[in-house]
């Protein structure tokens, strides 16, 4: 669904107007692979790119690293990821998955709003690789099949499906005292479901297509706090698209931002109100300091860029100047 603005977005705004075919690979991440619903929206728009004058070529990858080793290779022109893995190409934007950062939808339409400004751009750009679109995919919360592990002691000593490329989820698994097992996105849903893992952790979007409710029937529950926020992002190789191209993406986002949050809400509504486990308001704040001291403690090894946290720091405090952070 993500996958279907990014391409309504990025591919009109490539039209040239020359009367000849330009002809682009777009490799799409979907975990569902070429019956998903990522790739399937994306397959519905090629014949309306064909009459702009654009042959669309796309692929389906259901793991994301293998996309994005392509990508790099230059199979594809552009690729479409989650901003996680996106941060071998581009640190800045890969950093606003931050655990924390971005604690709700009010912060990250600011956020998205501040990208897509022209004066953003020099942000976007990393030597040979240009993020020409970032498009929200919902907040990310924990999976668990025991509604039993309901704060962050309990979690000691569980097994929690990890992404073992990443950084910031190894250390903040650890920082818990839980165990990490090494997972992807094309294997997590199933080790949770199996259960392999006692808890894994992702955005509502991914429930129903994921089967998840596999995993959180008929004990467990989905802890209605957002540990971070997910989001996906259209990497293009600079020298295959021009510049109008790309700032007409980024002009565009910014008006149908809805539709994503449209989709976000539809796919949170068909969670049943039972499955949500919602958290005292003590238990939210020792989250928040938490995530904080582990998200600093990421800065400080360089696995952020400190002006991105920076700037969601600056949003966060914006939207509620009463967070204990926002007196330093």
């Amino acid at each position: 669904m993500a996958a279907a603005l990014c391409v309504s977005l990025f591919f009109p705004s490539l039209s040239h107007g020359q009367g000849e075919m330009l002809e682009r690979s777009f490799c799409v991440f979907d975990p569902v692979g070429a019956n998903g619903p990522l790739f399937a929206i994306t397959k519905t728009f090629q014949p309306v790119a064909l009459k702009q004058g654009i042959k669309l070529n796309l692929r389906a990858y259901t793991d994301e690293k293998v996309a994005a080793e392509d990508f790099k290779a230059g199979q594809c022109d552009a690729v479409l990821l989650t901003g996680t893995r996106a941060r071998e190409f581009n640190k800045f934007t890969g950093s606003l998955e931050a655990m924390g950062a971005v604690p709700g939808e009010q912060e990250m339409r600011l956020l998205y709003n501040t990208l897509s400004q022209a004066k953003a751009r020099p942000f976007l750009i990393d030597g040979l690789y240009e993020v020409a679109g970032v498009f929200p995919g919902g907040a990310i919360y924990l999976h668990t099949r025991d509604r039993g592990i309901d704060s962050v002691e309990k979690l000691q000593g569980k097994r929690i499906a990890t992404l073992d490329y990443d950084q910031a989820s190894v250390r903040m698994v650890r920082h818990v005292g839980a165990s990490v097992v090494g997972s992807n996105s094309a294997n997590f849903a199933g080790k949770f479901n199996n259960g392999s893992v006692d808890l894994a952790y992702a955005p509502a979007v991914a429930y129903t297509p994921l089967e998840l409710y596999k995993g959180v029937e008929p004990n467990g529950a989905v802890v209605k706090y957002a540990i971070g926020y997910m989001n996906f992002q259209v990497i293009i190789h600079r020298d295959r698209f021009t510049d109008e191209a790309v700032q007409m993406v980024r002009n565009q986002s910014i008006k149908r931002i809805d539709e994503a949050y449209d989709i976000i809400a539809q796919a949170e509504a068909e969670i049943p109100e039972t499955v949500w486990m919602n958290l005292p308001q003590e238990d939210t704040a020792e989250y928040d300091k938490m995530l904080r001291k582990v998200r600093l403690s990421l800065l400080d090894d360089g696995v952020f860029d400190e002006r991105a946290i920076k700037l969601m720091k600056a949003i966060r405090c914006r939207v509620d100047a009463t967070r204990a952070e926002c007196a330093s």
